[in-house]
């Protein structure tokens, strides 16, 4: 029962259903900027290094978003840890669409691409917090699907920028309509998310974890920073291929503008796939095995494009890039918030260490593009995927898990009785090592 002025508790499907929508538009986010970078880099006439450059102002808004989100999620909640990053996002698309097609010059978009940053890095914390609790209490692998949604988004947004591409559609035309739409759209969505706050243990949890544990203290220990390995060699293989898969196209394999957007669409396409696939995979095999599995098909798909000369033989290993580095991020997040006492900040701790992929990896990747071509500079990113499967380990089950609902995990008092949907089974993590 509701009194006047509260908002009504959300039964854990509508929480799910309004987590996907936001992964989605925060994935149609990031793809309408990603579509974009040949325009940009045709309005600014810059050099493969330049534009390295350029998307470090993206990355260092994003890690100022994720090293701040631990501590809105923590006290305001993830509802309104996205309805803030749905300001920032709209405001940083809007204004980086108009000092692209305005010529405001290089520090103008770096500024924008801060601003948008910070909100991407905050969504990002805020929706997996959220996510990562409605898949506790939903019972069942979902964070995956989640991430699947986010793929989803920047599909449509790849495919929406290579057709802008194509018929030449004014760049600030398209970010404010995308940016604006977006953030309304979000901030409608939050209105079905649960209190992520009130999810705590109960006493009687006996597990060894002392608390409270600082939001600082959590960085010492030693699961954080090898799940952060994994999120970090995963996070690379992803953000790589976001940030140059297609002038890597345009400039190693000779394809046109649109046709390099295009190609992003399919690796895109790849990465929804292995998300939708991968949560049955998980439940039955187990998050390390699956995680070794995709290193190896990274690896591979990655060497195809880089040392093939065949445009076809190099979109096949697009496609088994993607499905490589599809379920690295959503395991490492899983495995991240499996404590939901300590959820928030080390689920920010482990994406920040993630996205030091997108800070240093474009200028890095950039840089060495210059000296011998962008398709060898993506060598670089090999060190990274072998790294994050040997660390896989460090993302295995708890091997005792809380059920939903039980009595023993206090729940979240807004949620009607049986809202968990998955109370009754029993754990499976024994099967999972």
């Amino acid at each position: 029962m509701t009194t006047a002025g509260t908002r009504p508790a959300p039964t854990t499907r509508a929480w799910r259903n309004a987590v996907f929508v936001v992964f989605t538009l925060s994935g149609l986010d990031i793809a309408t900027w990603l579509g974009r970078v040949p325009s940009v880099r045709d309005s600014l006439d810059a050099s493969t290094f330049t534009m390295g450059l350029l998307v470090l102002g993206m990355s260092v808004g994003s890690i100022a978003g994720l090293t701040f989100a631990g501590h809105i999620v923590a006290r305001l909640g993830a509802r309104r840890g996205v309805l803030v990053a749905a300001a920032c996002l709209a405001l940083g698309m809007v204004a980086a669409g108009i000092a692209v097609t305005m010529d405001w010059g290089f520090a103008a978009i770096w500024i924008c691409l801060i601003a948008f940053g910070f909100g991407n890095g905050l969504c990002d914390v805020s929706m997996n917090v959220s996510g990562a609790t409605a898949e506790r209490l939903g019972g069942r692998t979902i964070m995956p699907l989640f991430h699947a949604a986010f793929s989803v988004g920047t599909l449509a947004g790849a495919g929406i920028g290579a057709l802008a591409e194509r018929f030449e559609v004014p760049v600030a035309l398209h970010f404010v309509v995308v940016g604006v739409l977006t953030s309304l759209a979000m901030l409608v969505a939050i209105r079905w998310f649960g209190e992520d706050r009130h999810v705590e243990p109960e006493p009687t949890d006996t597990s060894p974890v002392a608390l409270p544990v600082s939001r600082w203290a959590i960085w010492k220990q030693p699961s954080t920073l090898l799940i952060g390995v994994v999120v970090l060699g995963m996070a690379l293989a992803e953000g790589s291929a976001n940030d140059w898969l297609p002038l890597a196209m345009i400039d190693g394999h000779g394809l046109a503008n649109d046709g390099g957007s295009a190609v992003l669409a399919v690796f895109l396409a790849a990465m929804t796939v292995g998300r939708v696939a991968g949560s049955p995979l998980i439940d039955r095999f187990g998050r390390v095995p699956v995680l070794r599995a995709s290193a190896v098909v990274a690896v591979v798909g990655l060497g195809m494009l880089i040392f093939v000369p065949n445009v076809p033989i190099a979109i096949v290993g697009v496609v088994l890039w993607g499905l490589g580095a599809s379920l690295g991020f959503p395991m490492g997040m899983s495995a991240a918030a499996d404590d939901p006492r300590t959820a928030a900040a080390k689920v920010s701790a482990v994406a920040t260490i993630g996205y030091v992929a997108f800070l240093a990896g474009p200028p890095i990747i950039g840089f060495a593009g210059e000296h011998v071509g962008l398709l060898n500079g993506l060598l670089i990113v090999f060190v990274f995927i072998i790294a994050a499967g040997l660390a896989s380990g460090a993302a295995r089950e708890r091997t005792a898990t809380t059920r939903p609902g039980d009595g023993r995990t206090g729940g979240d008092p807004g949620l009607p009785a049986g809202a968990a949907g998955g109370a009754d089974r029993t754990d499976t993590a024994d099967r999972r090592r």
